[in-house]
């Protein structure tokens, strides 16, 4: 029969005072660079970091005594694992989670802080989900799916609702996708409330099945690469997601691994929310001109969660910056004598540029006898500051080469 959106208003009033109603906050600049007014909704913020508390809650409330009694099992990418940890925690259930090797260290952490039973098993989720499943035949426990579920679907769309109770006018609403929970349960209560309303699915371009899948009328696998959004890093979607998908979705689209950084750029640099790289992906598609708009569109981005691991957020945001022509590397040839390179950094600092690191080279770059090889990472304000820098640097008489350390001619 499938997720009604009777459904989706028993899970509102199910999760209602356990879940928190998340903000719906105005981009002005994300409007600026696509043409039209653009919002976020803040999943990022909910308890557990993400979205996956509201269906996660909606299912375990639902157990039977003897259900409770067993204890619940999941697998997870990392989000869903803290979304049924909480859940159980708070309707007193036992709750054993598997999360795939790799899983980020933070969600390893906050899930265990939940109290659940973490084991670590596979290097992906689907490999998660097989160990899962062996333990969930060997000790009875309940499963809870992270997405192949009516009543977690419905927990989802919970979101739906409230955007088009904050955001009544909406007329685009941009959601990832990875299993396809969330964007089932938000475009069937979307559209339900404001006719008309498009949704578009976008999924991180290394790990894509949904349109394959569509295509060939059932979930297929596909090849599983790396991504930086490993919320939704999904091989394959359950039937019945694809068969709502196909009748919900009016789009979908994917990102690049540089594309997602730039979304998580955006969020952490001009709204000062901290998103991962799955939550990221509906920005990122708005930013890269993935999705089809007009001047009078208005556009809610849902940011589906906000754990991300801080070295990784830190690497990206530095990637991004060098990427923005925030970041330059110079190296430059320079007498092998004292006060050379106070000398350079006197230009430098001139030129109001930041030196981030420097490095000595000598031996390893064949530099010519009597000089050094200065490698120096400098911050600046564009391309064109970056650019006036290396020209005052070689009005001195200061050697600048951007490319192969060994090119220094004799």
């Amino acid at each position: 029969m499938g997720v009604t959106f009777s459904d989706i208003e028993y899970a509102r009033e199910r999760v209602t005072g356990i879940v928190n109603r998340t903000p719906l906050l105005p981009d002005r600049i994300l409007s600026v660079r696509i043409g039209c007014e653009a919002f976020l909704k803040a999943e990022s913020l909910q308890r557990g970091g993400s979205f996956k508390l509201r269906g996660a809650f909606n299912r375990i409330s639902q157990l039977t005594e003897e259900e409770r009694e067993r204890g619940v099992i999941a697998a997870s990418a990392g989000n869903h694992a803290q979304g049924v940890a909480l859940a159980a925690k708070l309707n007193g259930v036992k709750a054993t989670i598997v999360l795939p090797e790799t899983a980020p260290l933070t969600k390893v952490v906050a899930t265990r802080s939940h109290g659940a039973n973490v084991i670590l098993a596979g290097m992906t989720f689907d490999e998660a989900v097989d160990h899962s499943r062996k333990l969930q035949a060997e000790h009875g426990y309940t499963y809870v799916h992270a997405f192949d579920d009516d009543l977690v679907i419905a927990g989802q769309g919970t979101i739906g609702m409230e955007i088009a109770e904050d955001l009544p006018n909406v007329t685009h609403i941009v959601v990832p996708i990875g299993g396809g929970g969330i964007i089932s349960g938000i475009a069937i209560a979307a559209k339900q409330l404001i006719p008309g309303v498009k949704v578009t699915g976008v999924q991180a371009e290394n790990v894509a099945p949904v349109k394959e899948s569509i295509k060939a009328g059932k979930p297929v696998d596909i090849t599983y690469k790396p991504t930086i959004a490993d919320g939704i890093a999904i091989k394959r979607p359950a039937e019945r997601t694809l068969a709502l998908m196909k009748d919900v979705v009016d789009d979908f689209v994917t990102v690049s691994e540089e594309e997602i950084a730039e979304g998580i750029y955006h969020c952490a640099q001009n709204d000062r929310l901290v998103v991962e790289g799955a939550g990221a992906a509906g920005v990122a598609a708005l930013l890269a001109g993935k999705v089809s708009l007009k001047e009078d569109d208005i556009v809610c981005a849902v940011l589906c969660g906000g754990n991300i691991d801080g070295n990784v957020l830190a690497r990206v945001i530095e990637q991004v910056l060098v990427r923005n022509g925030r970041y330059v590397i110079f190296k430059v040839l320079v007498p092998d004598r004292p006060g050379s390179l106070a000398r350079m950094l006197d230009i430098i600092a001139d030129c109001r540029a930041n030196v981030i690191e420097v490095y000595h080279q000598r031996a390893i770059w064949l530099a010519p006898i009597g000089s050094v090889g200065i490698e120096t990472v400098l911050e600046v304000r564009d391309a064109e500051h970056a650019a006036e820098v290396k020209q005052q640097l070689e009005n001195s008489g200061i050697k600048v080469n951007s490319e192969h350390p060994g090119n220094w001619e004799l």
